[in-house]
């Protein structure tokens, strides 16, 4: 059996078992105030935290990360404007993208499942293929503080830094900035 640093090492993008992967989107808004949305796929949704300082690859930080309502599948594809006075109003873009798998699971049904039972046992180890964001990482639901409130934690392997990630501050989708999206201008 492969240790986890050994399976994150390996997952690829571009290797997902031939069946649709599950796929993962981190959505830079800014709202009534700037923060990170991480939304993974499970049963036709996107299961969404708010990371208020946006993701690590620095493993000591524990960010946290704020249980938000389910989006549909086809969120996923949005980078706009909301417009002001709606849910949600301000810039969105698409942060990263990519693929995920459950840790220590090699296709889609496994994920799923390891997915549903780590949301409520409330913990969830997964290894993310995207274009930031790489490797295994863990949401943490943290109890004391409430049922939504979950920690996100970047696990020990290749992939993990002390670089701040979020100064990568462009589109992997579009290429473009914060204000251009908001400008509706193009890179």
């Amino acid at each position: 059996m492969k240790t986890n640093a050994e399976q994150a090492d390996e997952f690829d993008v571009h290797e997902v078992p031939a069946r649709e992967p599950l796929r993962f989107v981190v959505h830079k808004h800014q709202a009534t105030q700037l923060h990170y949305d991480l939304r993974l796929e499970l049963d036709g949704v996107l299961k969404s935290w708010a990371i208020p300082k946006g993701p690590s690859l620095e493993p000591s930080d524990k960010r946290l990360a704020m249980a938000v309502d389910d989006h549909p599948l086809d969120y996923r594809d949005f980078e706009d404007v909301i417009p002001g006075g709606e849910y949600g109003g301000g810039t969105v873009m698409i942060w990263d993208e990519g693929t995920f798998l459950a840790l220590n699971e090699t296709d889609r049904e496994g994920s799923e499942e390891a997915f549903r039972n780590g949301l409520e046992r409330g913990q969830f180890t997964f290894i993310v293929a995207g274009e930031k964001l790489k490797g295994e990482f863990a949401l943490i639901r943290f109890a004391r503080a409430g049922e939504k409130t979950w920690l996100l934690v970047k696990k020990r392997d290749r992939f993990a830094s002390t670089k701040d990630v979020t100064e990568q501050d462009r589109s992997v989708r579009s290429g473009r900035s914060m204000e251009e999206i908001r400008d509706g201008s193009w890179a």
